[in-house]
């Protein structure tokens, strides 16, 4: 029985640029015919994931339960190596020969071709091989390509004259490491396809319920140090902002999720509550200096879902929301949200339990399960999902 998760959340920010651009402006999109201010599902992931990072600091997760996505790969696996008392310079060219050996190259700055997506277990597990293979990787054929070889050529000849016991060691430990970001939001090795992992969570573009126009604002500084008889200012420019109450969705395939984090007996229901809980609290760091837009979500509902297709509810603001004199935009958008699920149940029907976190006073009509609290709302949503 297939079961899937999926997190719907109204968030009012008040002016802010949480999403630039390319010239520095807030994200956009046109939806339902006019323009509504956007966050991409990009940023919203990278938030969950210095969510994570922040648990771990408080010894919620640990360490090995995250990933680092990096360039510095080669910088990473010496460190480790020069932990288990290996000399840094041997260690550097030790984990050179082997990441060649699964035909992935470090350039010479040190860094390798594109952004690795590595769990910190992977990490130390391929430290740990490169140590025990130690004395076979220096016997190892030098991998240098002949000159005038393509890069693509060069990559499988120097993997064709590694220690093949290497290759199949390193093999067996590029497995996402039982982390819970490379779990959730997948990964592509380009020179590895067949380590590529399927995400379990997909992550929509966040999108204001309501239309927007960019507004500006116009900022000047002064010299502290200019003489008094100096007189204008010594900078000034243009920042643009919005302020919008944004429709956040979010998918998670608990099968997959498991599936993903090799079927541990606790990781994915932790991992889960961390992701639901990250989603909803955790927010984008654009130009928050300057704005400050520390707005928590004020509709939160978790829906578990078995054995039926996902359902955003995005369109239930294809019309765009509009509010009169003293009525509340979040509350208009929960109760539109509440319709579009209700008309949507009844169309298509399934099994499906409702957990509700709502700030609003919207009427949600008979609509799901209320809470007073996201503890209690998060406690609810993994325990069905688990029954």
């Amino acid at each position: 029985m297939k079961t899937i998760v999926e997190i719907h959340a109204l968030q009012n920010f008040a002016p802010s640029n949480l999403n630039r651009d390319d010239t520095g402006a807030p994200k956009d999109a046109l939806f339902g015919g006019s323009r509504r201010a956007r966050v991409s599902s990009q940023c919203s992931k990278r938030s969950v994931r210095q969510y994570f990072a922040s648990l771990v600091e408080q010894n919620i997760l640990s360490s090995d339960d995250v990933a680092v996505r990096t360039k510095r790969v080669l910088d990473a696996l010496t460190q480790s190596l020069v932990g288990m008392e290996r000399s840094e310079g041997e260690a550097r060219e030790k984990v050179r020969l082997a990441l060649a050996a699964m035909e992935l190259s470090v350039k010479d700055d040190g860094k390798s071709e594109y952004l690795l997506f590595l769990g910190q277990r992977e990490i130390l597990d391929i430290a740990e091989i490169i140590n025990e293979k130690w004395d076979s990787i220096a016997a190892a054929t030098n991998p240098v390509p002949a000159e005038g070889k393509k890069p693509g050529k060069a990559k499988k000849q120097a993997a064709q004259s590694a220690d093949p016991d290497l290759k199949k060691a390193l093999d067996k430990v590029f497995n996402g490491g039982k982390a819970l970001d490379v779990a959730l939001f997948g990964r592509m090795l380009a020179d590895m396809p067949e380590k590529n992992q399927h995400a379990a969570c997909q992550v929509a573009h966040a999108l204001s319920t309501h239309a927007i126009e960019r507004e500006f604002d116009f900022f000047t500084a002064v010299d502290d140090l200019k003489p008094e008889d100096s007189a204008g200012a010594d900078m000034m420019g243009t920042v643009e902002f919005n302020s919008a109450c944004f429709y956040r969705y979010a998918v998670v395939d608990w099968g997959k999720l498991v599936s993903n984090l090799q079927d541990d007996a606790d990781l994915p229901a932790r991992g889960l509550r961390a992701f639901l809980e990250g989603f909803v609290v955790a927010e984008p760091t654009g130009k928050q200096n300057t704005f400050a837009a520390h707005n928590a979500p004020e509709f939160v509902a978790v829906t578990v879902r078995r054995n039926t297709a996902p359902r955003s509810l995005a369109n239930a603001f294809e019309t765009a929301i509009r509010v009169k004199r003293d009525e509340s935009l979040t509350q208009k958008s929960a109760e539109a949200l509440v319709r579009k699920a209700k008309v949507l149940q009844s169309a298509y029907g399934g099994d499906e339990k409702t957990f509700i976190l709502d700030l609003t006073g919207a009427n949600l009509d008979g609509f799901g399960r209320s809470f007073s609290s996201l503890q209690e709302l998060l406690d609810a949503a993994v325990a069905a999902v688990r029954e």
